[in-house]
C-alpha cells in the first residue's frame, strides 16, 4: 500500500529567503531538530546526493540514509527520493513554495511504500511521518521568522 502525507505552513518571509535557507542541505542540522549531520556526497547541476544522520534515539541507535534531491528554481519545487531506502520499498518527497499574501507557503508531501518486513504498518508510519513533518515545518517557520526579527 502506498501512503501519502501532505502538510504545509505559511512562513512570514520572502520566498527567495525561504528557498535559500531550506535548500542549503549542509545547514540542515541547524534547521531541522532531528538531523545530527548532513553530508554532501555528490553535487551535479541541480541534483544533490547526501547522507542524513539523525540524533540517537532512546536506545542510542543512530539512523542514517542517503537521499537524492533535485531543485527546480523556476517552479520553486524540490523532488527527492531515498537512495538507501531502509524499511521503505520507495520513499519520495516534494516540496513546493508559493507566495501567499506577505508570506510564503511551504508544502511538504511524502509518498512511500513499505517493505513487507518493515517494523511498522503503513498507517503507523504515515502517522509518525505526519507528526514529524508538522513539527519540522513549525520549527522551520519559527527559525526563519526569528532570523528576520533579529
Amino acid at each position: 500500500m502506498t501512503a501519502r502525507v501532505d502538510n504545509s505552513i505559511v512562513i512570514q518571509a520572502p520566498i527567495d529567503l525561504i528557498w535559500e535557507i531550506t535548500n542549503d542541505v549542509e545547514s540542515w542540522p541547524d534547521l531541522f531538530s532531528d538531523y545530527a549531520t548532513a553530508e554532501i556526497l555528490v553535487r551535479e547541476g541541480n541534483t544533490t546526493q547526501f547522507r542524513l544522520t539523525l540524533h540517537p534515539d532512546d536506545c542510542g541507535s543512530y539512523w542514517s540514509w542517503v537521499s537524492e534531491r533535485t531543485v527546480d528554481p523556476a517552479t520553486r519545487t524540490v523532488r527527492s527520493r531515498r537512495v538507501e531506502t531502509g524499511p521503505f520499498e520507495s520513499m519520495a518527497s516534494v516540496w513546493e513554495f508559493t507566495e501567499v499574501g506577505s508570506g510564503t507557503q511551504m508544502r511538504w508531501v511524502d509518498e512511500f511504500h513499505l517493505k513487507a518486513e518493515a517494523p511498522a504498518s503503513a498507517e503507523a508510519m504515515a502517522a509518525h511521518i505526519n507528526r514529524s513533518t508538522q513539527l519540522q515545518l513549525r520549527g522551520i517557520r519559527d527559525r526563519i521568522e526569528a532570523r528576520l526579527a533579529d
